[in-house]
């Protein structure tokens, strides 16, 4: 038997959204080593195993098979995705447990896999949450629905735009723009055209932050709303003071809870950002394979996947328990406003 549990740590290190594996990784390493100090899983310590995906749904499937290779069982990952759900079926068909703190689609846990699991929120119930506060608390006169025709981006979109149908609300522009531009002119002239005062935008921050500079540059006056992959300094970097006013739907700010503090001052002290959406959870992934290692009294992933499914875990992200496809049975998420150069505040009607 091997001395150590390898546990691969699998996201964009490299590419334009290497924000968002920055807070994967920093929050799974700190729990690997947090997890060691005690004693490790068993008598045995975890041992970080790095692999870098670049959200590029090819280099997704060559990592996956590496793992596989590497003889690795346990997976913290991957964070888009478009990433996520070709490496996961690899993962499914070779015996590996993938945990997922990032990746937000429905479609990556509907199959029934067993060996797949996410701490984190649906796109759904962000897109309901963004929804019903556009329809009710934002009542704007004229609404356009955008997105970045990718899996993430389009089906937050698509949500939105049932839900607000739903609520009887007319979305008056829902158009799919392309990932990688950088002139976006043309869509906002027709957001003009069309009398528009609030945009919702399905899809990453490096398009946002454009979005939301050549809107203020233009002169659009419409209030902007994304989801948490926007929700970063990057996006301030970009569209600087643009970015003053986003509304973004976010999970709990883990990192101000009391409980956490020890953790946070960790990351800190180590001269890395506690408050990214994807920090904790990723902290909790490596927690649940770690408590599920040990509920099951064994490495063999059916058994310590069926642990899982049949546990109630506490952990920094609250008490976690699974649902049969592997999502969470309880996740919510705020609705904040950002702020730039400064911290964002809550505005989620209580």
């Amino acid at each position: 038997m091997a001395d150590t549990i390898k546990v691969a740590i699998t996201g964009p290190k490299t590419g334009p959204v290497t924000q968002y594996a920055d807070d994967q990784f920093i929050g799974a390493k700190q729990a690997i080593k947090d997890i060691n100090a005690k004693g490790g899983v068993d008598g045995k310590m975890l041992e970080a195993r790095e692999y870098d995906d670049a959200a590029d749904p090819r280099q997704a499937v060559a990592v996956a098979n590496k793992v596989v290779n590497d003889g690795v069982k346990f997976v913290i990952g991957h964070v888009t995705s478009p990433a996520t759900q070709p490496a996961s079926d690899i993962y499914e068909d070779e015996g590996v447990i993938m945990i997922t703190p990032a990746a937000t689609s429905p479609e990556i846990t509907a199959r029934g896999y067993q060996l797949t699991f996410r701490t984190f929120g649906l796109d759904i119930a962000q897109a309901q949450a963004a929804g019903n506060y556009i329809a009710d608390h934002a009542k704007p006169k004229s609404v356009a629905v955008l997105h970045d025709k990718q899996q993430y981006g389009e089906g937050l979109a698509t949500a939105v735009k049932q839900t607000l149908d739903a609520k009887g609300v007319k979305v008056a522009v829902f158009e799919g723009l392309t990932a990688g531009d950088k002139d976006f002119s043309s869509i906002i002239q027709k957001l003009k055209q069309n009398n528009v005062d609030f945009v919702y935008w399905g899809g990453y921050h490096p398009e946002l932050g454009l979005i939301l500079r050549q809107a203020q540059d233009k002169g659009l006056k419409a209030r902007f709303m994304a989801a948490e992959a926007c929700a970063n300094d990057s996006l301030s970097q970009t569209a600087q003071n643009a970015s003053e006013g986003l509304l973004v739907t976010v999970p709990k700010a883990f990192d101000a809870d009391p409980e956490n503090k020890a953790i946070v001052n960790a990351i800190k002290a180590d001269g890395k950002n506690p408050s990214g959406p994807y920090v904790f959870p990723a902290y909790s992934a490596v927690q649940l394979i770690a408590e599920g290692i040990k509920a099951a009294g064994s490495e063999d992933t059916d058994k310590v996947a069926k642990a899982i499914h049949e546990g109630t875990f506490q952990t920094p992200t609250g008490a976690l328990s699974f649902d049969e496809k592997g999502d969470l049975k309880d996740f919510r998420f705020l609705v904040h406003e950002w702020h730039f150069g400064k911290p964002k505040t809550e505005v989620s009607p209580q």
